[in-house]
């Protein structure tokens, strides 16, 4: 983005408006989320904010434990950018963006502890459950992150475990057995562009932000994870700002959700 286009989105911050006609602290509409998405996994769940649509599936697997804890199951994110979401985006191996995608949820849900890892045992030192979180942008018109992350939590809301009976795994019976999720962290990111913040960037308005923070927080507000971006660094006074208005927003977000 040439300077002029990003002192214009300034300059309209500066008189709290923005491109799109928001206001800096606004979502996009609608913020839906549609559980059960596709058949194909054992949870699924789409998310739309706005324009920008994501979608989310679970699957589940056997697998050893890892040898220093031998009787907990674990997550595993991945995030696919199909460039028909946007031209930017190029198929291939996972890029910076895709794997930093990935991590921001993955770090949400683990740090939340909304699933207990001991429960994911199956038999102490030889079989866990894996639980395989996949994350596909259908459109990418700005802020992925916090709809990949609600998404995500939408589809293991939404998935059940597939019929196992020790030694084969069924994947065309499922078990009716839901996962134990016992918070439900969601995460919002907040961007600096000059003196303000915004939530919700646009693809526009993500190409002029000096730094953005994404924030992962439970319902009554505890602090689970952030994760940093931008180039340009923050104040302690910008942190905590930042932090109050994701926890402020994640409320929102939740409404969507249930």
């Amino acid at each position: 983005m040439n300077e002029d286009q990003k002192q214009h989105i300034i300059t309209l911050l500066e008189s709290d408006k923005r491109l799109d006609g928001r206001k800096p602290l606004d979502y996009r509409k609608p913020v839906k989320v549609e559980p059960g998405f596709t058949s194909t996994a054992e949870g699924s769940a789409k998310v739309t904010i706005g324009e920008t649509e994501v979608m989310a599936g679970v699957k589940m697997e056997v697998g050893t434990p890892y040898p220093d804890r031998p009787g907990e199951g674990t997550i595993i994110c991945g995030a696919e950018l199909l460039p028909l979401s946007n031209p930017e985006f190029e198929s291939g191996p996972p890029g910076i963006q895709a794997i930093e995608l990935a991590r921001i949820v993955d770090r949400g849900i683990r740090e939340s502890k909304t699933i207990e890892f001991k429960k994911l045992c199956i038999k102490e030192g030889e079989q866990v459950w894996l639980i395989l979180i996949d994350v596909v942008t259908l459109n990418d018109a700005g802020n992925l992150f916090d709809a990949s992350a609600l998404a995500a939590y939408a589809a293991l809301q939404n998935a059940t475990y597939p019929k196992f009976d020790g030694e084969k795994l069924d994947y065309k019976e499922s078990s009716g057995k839901k996962i134990e999720l016992t918070n439900i962290p969601l995460s919002v990111t907040v961007c600096k562009i000059g003196n303000k913040f915004i939530v919700d960037p646009t693809t526009d308005e993500e190409k002029a932000i000096d730094a953005r923070l994404t924030v992962a927080t439970l319902e009554d507000g505890t602090l689970c994870a952030m994760q940093k971006g931008g180039d340009v660094p923050l104040t302690p006074e910008d942190i905590s700002e930042m932090v109050d208005i994701a926890t402020e927003k994640g409320k929102e977000l939740r409404q969507a959700l249930k």
